[in-house]
């Protein structure tokens, strides 16, 4: 199950250094996790600081 990131979102960029494999990139409004490469570590998650990062739920 990859994580993903939500609107809440602020863009503050915390989450991309802490990604083991880089799944993370910056979107046009948001940061976002590519789920083809996610391993689901959540090291993301725990350094977001508004809590915008959670499990895939599909």
């Amino acid at each position: 199950m990859a994580h993903v990131i939500s609107d809440e979102c602020i863009s503050c960029g915390s989450c991309q250094p802490e990604c083991p494999v880089d799944a993370i990139s910056e979107g046009a409004d948001k940061y976002e996790i590519d789920p083809e490469v996610c391993i689901d570590c959540g090291a993301c998650a725990e350094v977001c600081p508004v809590e915008a990062i959670s499990g895939d739920e599909e």
